[in-house]
């Protein structure tokens, strides 16, 4: 798409803003209703897309992308009457008589810069909490999962007219023609390297910008932890669309006296999930190019592999791996695997961890395993990060009632339902004052009485 194109589209959103169209709740509710029809009637089309640029079988893109996205659809326009309404707060005593209220507000025209793991859910989701908040909303999905892309451009197009929604296709060069242009907020799924270049474009316009980026989010398992359900829920959330979630657990940090037991556990439920033959399985997904196919088998060390390590080039998949006595120096340490490959380090104690994690960057998630209440508190407690679970991975991005977001390096802001209608809105603080009372005490010229009763107010 051209420049020019671009900028038509962002001049005729800002004209649609202006016109306040986007305001009334009523409004807002009839868009995410036609936008819930869509998203149903295009359900079948959406998972044939993902099949195809990424080999997700039917479940998996329900359960982790359509069927989610409709989850916070209904949520959200369940709770977005009392979201929007005006927040009564307490007025002072110095600005007797008034009424003090927050009224939520839409910044205007949102950029919405999706990836290509999840390229459904990671577009749509953040695209209800904006047009609930009342936003136009300029998408721009991922060219790296171009079929996606496709059925999302047709999908919303027969929902929402263009000055609404608008969807622009392409690859960098729409990237960079969209960075250049001025929005009122952006939001961006991706890379830490690409969220820098947005953040550096965001702040020429002084654009606010909510960043979901990634990390090497940590798994921590103690001897007190039940290892085969560890295990289970651990294999689950690692190889869930083979490896390329922003949450995935990105290592394992196990107590040195259970770390053969876990290892041995881990390999029975991939077996058990995945199969003996995760080529041969339809379930089981793929890495979605060459590029990040050999990057990840770079990071798998033949010497420390002590199960899988197994690829096929021509279906670009890469065989459930894990990595035994890994170090902080070994390759597969050094970046976000984002791929099916899991290495396991050893540390004396739980509590070890803890300096382990906060020595490097803040990561998007963590998962601690362990039967020791204190042992889950303290370590949640300690450790920064986005968010995370305790005995379970990944599942707390599962509910519209919390927000999701990292931290530091992993990101800033967050979303879903509430969290996510503030992320796309503006907060006016706003003073009704009354006029059939004045008190004078703030005027000039000062009295005693006046100073008094000010003193005395802002006790």
């Amino acid at each position: 798409m051209k420049e020019q194109e671009i900028q038509s589209i962002i001049e005729r959103q800002r004209r649609y803003f202006a016109s306040g169209a986007t305001l009334p709740v009523s409004a807002r509710l009839d868009t995410l209703r036609r936008l819930g029809e869509a998203m149903t009637a295009y359900q079948d089309r959406v998972q044939e897309a993902l099949r195809a640029d990424l080999g997700k079988c039917a479940l998996e893109g329900f359960m982790c992308e359509t069927g989610l996205s409709l989850s916070e659809l209904r949520y959200v326009a369940r709770h977005l009457r009392g979201w929007a309404r005006d927040r009564r707060v307490p007025t002072p005593l110095t600005n007797f008589a008034a009424r003090s209220f927050v009224r939520p507000m839409p910044y205007g025209v949102a950029l919405i810069m999706s990836p290509w793991n999840y390229p459904y859910l990671l577009s749509v989701e953040p695209l209800i909490d904006a047009l609930a908040a009342g936003n136009t909303v300029v998408l721009k999905p991922s060219a790296y999962a171009p079929a996606s892309s496709a059925v999302l451009q047709e999908m919303l197009s027969s929902a929402l007219p263009p000055e609404l929604c608008a969807v622009v296709t392409g690859g960098r060069e729409e990237n960079q023609s969209l960075l250049r242009e001025r929005f009122d907020c952006i939001f961006f799924t991706g890379s830490q390297a690409v969220g820098r270049e947005v953040l550096r474009r965001a702040a020429e316009h002084l654009t606010p910008v909510t960043l979901e980026l990634g990390g090497k989010s940590p798994v921590i398992v103690d001897r007190s932890a039940n290892l085969p359900l560890a295990a289970r829920r651990i294999v689950f959330g690692k190889y869930l669309n083979c490896g390329q979630t922003c949450v995935a657990p990105d290592y394992v940090l196990c107590e040195r006296a259970v770390r053969d037991e876990l290892v041995r556990c881990l390999a029975a439920e991939i077996e058990r999930q995945i199969g003996p033959k995760p080529f041969e399985n339809p379930e089981y997904g793929r890495m979605v190019n060459e590029k990040h196919f050999r990057r990840v088998l770079g990071l798998i060390d033949p010497a420390k592999t002590v199960y899988g390590g197994q690829s096929s080039p021509e279906t670009l998949q890469i065989a459930p791996t894990l990595l035994a006595g890994v170090s902080f120096d070994d390759a597969v340490m050094g970046q976000e695997i984002f791929g099916p490959v899991l290495p396991v380090l050893d540390i004396e104690q739980a509590g070890d961890a803890i300096a382990i994690v906060n020595q490097g960057q803040k990561p998007l998630a963590l998962y601690v395993f362990t039967s020791d209440r204190a042992t889950a508190k303290r370590i949640t407690t300690e450790c920064a990060f986005g968010g995370g679970c305790i005995n379970d991975t990944i599942i707390h991005l599962a509910t519209s009632a919390m927000g999701f977001g990292g931290v530091g390096e992993s990101g800033m802001g967050a979303y879903h339902g509430k969290t996510g209608f503030d992320a796309f809105s503006h907060r006016k603080s706003i003073v009704d004052k009354k006029t059939w009372i004045d008190l004078n005490m703030r005027y000039r010229p000062y009295s005693r009485l006046g100073e008094a009763m000010i003193r005395r107010f802002l006790k």
